[in-house]
């Protein structure tokens, strides 16, 4: 294979950026590098199919495969991975001390799809025994009204999900008292508002995500590397090799973290919080592969069937392209 051309849309993170900018090569290949915050990536890529190779939200691509309308099929490399206890903002005027309390309660999200609220809902389900239909949900745009679900979803009729209204915002109904949480990546823009009683539900949310794992083993996945469906008609060959580029490119951010004569992050003590994480996670604490990952992905799968997301739950391996199910890394 010589001399493809293909654009890469993903964000530009340690992990991404020594394939954006030509350290790390996929053979064969000439990549046109797209960064981008991922928002804006997954929504160009779920309904304008604008890029060959795309970061691609796992909430979306599980739905978008669960009904047989996936443009891209995904490769077993997961450049985001995020505890998301820090993302739980809620009321402080509401006797809210834990995830159980947000049962019968009005809860903001960005997007029901989203990964992060995928997780959280997973959380409330299987620890803290707080169905999907026990939690009515509001989602809309946090920061700006408008903001809406990047592709049509359709959810039972008994689970409370609306949409606010076109003028409204999530952070602007959390600060008027109309939503009890919010749940989401980014921290609403009252957050340290001494007027404001907003706060996030695990002030050391450290310590909650280190339990987390400990009773889990997971280390949630947000994000895989989606390829277009029909690149790997045309070459099969294709998913293994970026794969294997972004297990390089990976590899080389985690060198890059333990380096000490000149940082090469900016963090004075960055190489003492990786040895901290290896205590705690283990020293391959990134990994990417089908089987390594496969018992974290069936969870996602069945929470987003439980969710109303899906309308069957899929088996992980429907998720990927077949000829990457083995690779590991």
């Amino acid at each position: 294979m010589t001399d493809l051309a293909l654009t890469l849309a993903c964000v530009a993170t340690d992990r991404s950026r020594p394939i954006l900018d030509g350290r790390v090569s996929i053979p064969g290949v000439a990549i046109t590098p797209m960064p981008g915050e991922p928002e804006q990536i997954f929504r160009r890529a779920l309904t304008e199919e604008c890029f060959d190779i795309s970061e691609m939200s796992m909430g979306s691509h599980i739905t978008v495969t669960a009904r047989g309308d996936a443009a891209y099929v995904g490769i077993p490399v997961f450049p985001s991975r995020a505890f998301r206890h820090s993302s739980i903002f809620v009321r402080t005027d509401r006797a809210i001390s834990g995830l159980e309390d947000l049962k019968g309660r009005r809860v903001g999200l960005p997007e029901y799809q989203q990964t992060a609220a995928l997780w959280v809902r997973g959380m409330l389900r299987d620890l803290h025994g707080v169905d999907v239909r026990d939690v009515a949900w509001r989602t809309g745009g946090q920061e700006e009204a408008g903001g809406r679900e990047r592709i049509r979803i359709d959810v039972p009729a008994d689970i409370d999900l609306q949409t606010i209204g076109p003028d409204e915002t999530l952070t602007g109904m959390l600060v008027a008292g109309e939503l009890d949480a919010l749940v989401s990546p980014r921290p609403p823009s009252c957050l340290g508002d001494p007027k404001i009683p907003v706060a996030r539900l695990f002030p050391d949310y450290r310590a909650a995500e280190i339990d987390y794992f400990q009773r889990t083993g997971f280390f949630p996945i947000m994000h895989c590397v989606a390829l277009r469906r029909s690149l790997t008609e045309a070459h099969p060959q294709l998913p293994t090799l970026i794969f294997e580029a972004f297990a390089k490119a990976r590899d080389l951010a985690l060198a890059e973290l333990a380096m000490i004569n000149v940082l090469r992050v900016t963090l004075p003590w960055g190489a003492h919080a990786l040895a901290e994480t290896k205590e705690v996670m283990g020293e391959d604490f990134w990994p990417y592969g089908f089987a390594r990952n496969r018992k974290e992905i069936a969870a996602m799968t069945r929470y987003a069937h439980e969710d109303g997301l899906a309308a069957r739950e899929v088996a992980p391996e429907e998720l990927f392209h077949p000829s990457t199910l083995g690779l590991t890394a």
